[in-house]
């Protein structure tokens, strides 16, 4: 009798605990629109400056939602300005904090940038992707254009929390 109260105290037990574990994820996305206005915006933020560049927005995947090349921008900027947010996204913090690991083996990965220029896009504590920025002529200058296109929407992003 003992046994059998053990056991079902036990059974008892685990059915509470499934049920207090959490079944699914919610995760929060840019929408397409979104990430066309933080691309735009550091676009723009470049153009202020006399520069062109080419941006790529990725979302916490790290898969690309939006990818411009301004009209005189090399082609080079679109793979470059893609490893920056990928990095970015994938060890979430700006490429400029990756700088002291790009020349070990994670840094040289194929496909992950870890200089300046990438930047989360984050509110309210929630990671919705990244962006990367690449044709300045410094990676101070790519930070801040990005850092122009995710000013763009940051506000209504955390409006929307």
């Amino acid at each position: 009798m003992r046994n059998l109260l053990l056991v079902f105290l036990l059974l008892f037990s685990f059915s509470v605990q499934a049920d207090d574990e959490a079944l699914s994820v919610s995760v929060k996305r840019l929408t397409m629109d979104t990430a066309l206005r933080i691309a735009q915006g550091a676009v723009q933020s470049c153009r202020d400056q006399g520069v062109q560049i080419g941006v790529t927005v990725v979302d916490r995947n790290g898969i690309e939602q939006v990818i411009l090349r301004d009209t005189l921008a090399p082609q080079i900027t679109l793979p470059i300005s893609k490893g920056k947010a990928l990095a970015a996204v994938n060890f979430s913090v700006s490429t400029a904090d990756l700088a002291d690991r790009a020349n070990t083996p994670i840094g040289r990965v194929p496909g992950v940038v870890m200089s300046t220029g990438g930047l989360l896009i984050e509110a309210g504590g929630v990671i919705y992707g990244a962006v990367g920025v690449s044709g300045a002529p410094s990676g101070k200058t790519d930070e801040a254009c990005a850092q122009g296109g995710i000013d763009a929407v940051l506000e209504d992003l955390e409006m929307a929390m």
